[in-house]
């Protein structure tokens, strides 16, 4: 089956339905304001496109790729990501609420978040190698069994991992995340 291409297009306040982006490529086109709520994306590609105040919270994505894209105060809320192409990707998140997203097992390597609420987020067993959490709400994250090798947790707020069973050599935390880092040996620090 052969992809449908659309190249450098704008869509704003657009409602999308069920498989509309099916066996699709876009490339270099901007997406506003739209809706991806009842959309279950199947073999789409996004290259070098970029989404602002989109809402794909509960939205399906099954074999999507995600290649130079940018996605701007969008809302991922519950999203599944375990199943989108590993192959070649490059997505990064600014000021996204991304709340009980699962990113199980994935490969997010040098990905960024930025000003994201990740509330509940699954990161277990992922690869957060030298990923950025900039200004990010952490709160109950799991990251159990993940690589947060040279991951950047500085600016970011309620971060709890157990070192016992997380990566984390070469991690940047701030002291505020110290509470959240010994928390799992049951002792209590003080100021």
């Amino acid at each position: 089956m052969s992809f449908e291409i659309i190249y450098n297009q704008e869509f704003n306040n657009d409602f999308f339905f069920d498989d509309e982006f099916n066996f699709k490529e876009y490339e270099a086109c901007t997406f506003i304001k739209c809706d991806f709520t009842e959309c279950h994306f199947k073999n789409t590609v996004f290259l070098d496109c970029k989404f602002e105040d989109c809402n794909f919270s509960n939205s399906d994505i099954n074999n999507i790729a995600l290649r130079g894209v940018h996605f701007l105060g969008c809302d991922f809320t519950e999203v599944n990501f375990a199943r989108i192409d590993q192959f070649i990707y490059e997505f990064n998140f600014t000021n996204c609420k991304m709340d009980y997203t699962k990113f199980y097992a994935l490969n997010l390597q040098n990905v960024s978040f930025n000003g994201c609420s990740l509330i509940s987020a699954d990161f277990m067993e992922a690869n957060l190698t030298k990923v950025m959490f900039d200004s990010c709400n952490l709160h109950l994250a799991e990251f159990e069994r993940a690589n947060c090798e040279n991951a950047d947790f500085y600016t970011s707020y309620h971060v709890s991992l157990n070192p016992l069973k997380t990566k984390i050599k070469r991690a940047v935390f701030n002291k505020e995340a110290l509470p959240g880092l010994m928390s799992h040996f049951d002792i209590i620090v003080k100021e």
